[in-house]
């Protein structure tokens, strides 16, 4: 009796190649896409704040501790954002 090649759980079938590529390399995505929320309510917003709190105050902790130890480690503020910029 011959055996069937759905026994053997490691060997997968090998994908072939579509007809109609003509050449071109497959798409590879490798980690997750972003996608922004359709809804962006309070709580986010609130929790988003936090965050940027938090963040800052470990910054300027990883900054004094750096220039405690005679390392000269900078904060790089960014720009601010205009606001013809946001409605773009």
């Amino acid at each position: 009796m011959t055996q069937k090649a759905n026994l053997f759980k490691g060997q997968a079938k090998k994908k072939s190649i579509p007809l109609n590529r003509h050449g071109k390399v497959p798409l590879t995505r490798k980690g997750k896409r972003f996608v922004k929320p359709s809804k962006v309510t309070k709580d986010m917003d609130a929790d988003r704040e936090v965050s940027k709190f938090i963040n800052h105050c470990n910054e300027i902790k990883a900054v004094t501790l750096a220039q405690k130890e005679g390392g000269q480690l900078n904060i790089v503020q960014p720009p601010p954002e205009s606001a013809s910029g946001a409605n773009k």
